[in-house]
């Protein structure tokens, strides 16, 4: 078991893995401060100045003018203001990820030939427009008589 882990960390999937958490950490701040700090804002803005992390719903029936007093008076509370904040982190984040796949696989099938066209191997038959053989002189599901092959 110790010897396949070796093959398996010495392989660099081990490497990849760690490298690949590391910079999505990284990423998934960088993404939640530009929607906490930059997006958010905006949109409140736009809003009437509403501030979307502090947007909430006391569940224990009583009403709190701030989150940070119904959090002190032990309330249950229903932040949906957060939630939609973290709902636009996560299409944001989505949508990067995705261009960032585009831009890849752009990118490895840049040097790529495309591939020749290859001839067609059936047509339809005029007759019950079915698709048989190119080279068939009878169609299988009519059995009607086909026309010469032009050339």
């Amino acid at each position: 078991m110790l010897k396949e882990f070796k093959q398996f960390a010495i392989k660099g999937n081990m490497i990849d893995l760690a490298v690949g958490m590391i910079i999505g950490s990284a990423f998934n701040k960088l993404v939640s401060s530009l929607v906490n700090d930059m997006i958010m804002p905006l949109l409140g803005l736009l809003t009437g100045k509403i501030d979307f992390s502090k947007l909430f719903i006391a569940l224990d029936g009583k009403s709190y003018e701030t989150l940070a007093q119904a959090e002190e008076a032990g309330a249950a509370c229903f932040k949906y203001g957060a939630f939609l904040a973290g709902v636009l982190d996560f299409l944001i984040m989505a949508f990067v990820v995705f261009l960032f796949v585009k831009w890849m696989n752009k990118l490895r099938n840049m040097n790529k030939e495309p591939e020749p066209v290859k001839a067609p191997t059936t047509k339809v038959c005029p007759f019950c427009k079915s698709e048989i053989a190119i080279d068939a002189t009878r169609c299988p599901h009519c059995t009607s008589e086909q026309p010469a092959a032009e050339k």
